[in-house]
């Protein structure tokens, strides 16, 4: 079953650390996706750039409205995602514990609904 981990951090603790902290955790990363990929686990995922770039679309009556930035206010961040095939959600859980930015933000986890039709 797949699932989507979704990333969850404040953007400001981010922007906080120095380029060697930073780095570090890309590697953290980069190790962590390329043991998913050996496992067949790892489907996709990127990070976002920061809320700042963000555009909110919505449709009301049939008029579209256009605002800056995400939907809502929020302590934290969506910075990313990934993509994962797990066989249940403790297998994914279990991947999402492994995600760097877990130890400071928070992962959603999601199962993704199979396509209809």
């Amino acid at each position: 079953m797949q699932y989507l981990l979704l990333i969850y951090m404040e953007e400001s603790r981010w922007e906080r650390l120095d380029d060697p902290e930073q780095q570090k955790i890309y590697q953290q990363y980069r190790d962590l996706i390329a043991d998913l990929q050996q496992q067949g686990k790892f489907l996709g995922g990127h990070e976002l750039q920061p809320t700042s770039t963000a555009t909110t679309v919505r449709v009301r009556g049939g008029k579209q409205s256009i605002t800056d930035g995400p939907f809502a206010e929020t302590k934290e961040q969506l910075g990313g995602y990934f993509l994962v095939e797990a066989k249940d959600l403790d297998e994914a859980m279990a991947i999402a514990a492994r995600i760097p930015s877990a130890n400071v933000g928070s992962i959603e986890v999601r199962p993704v609904a199979p396509r209809q039709g």
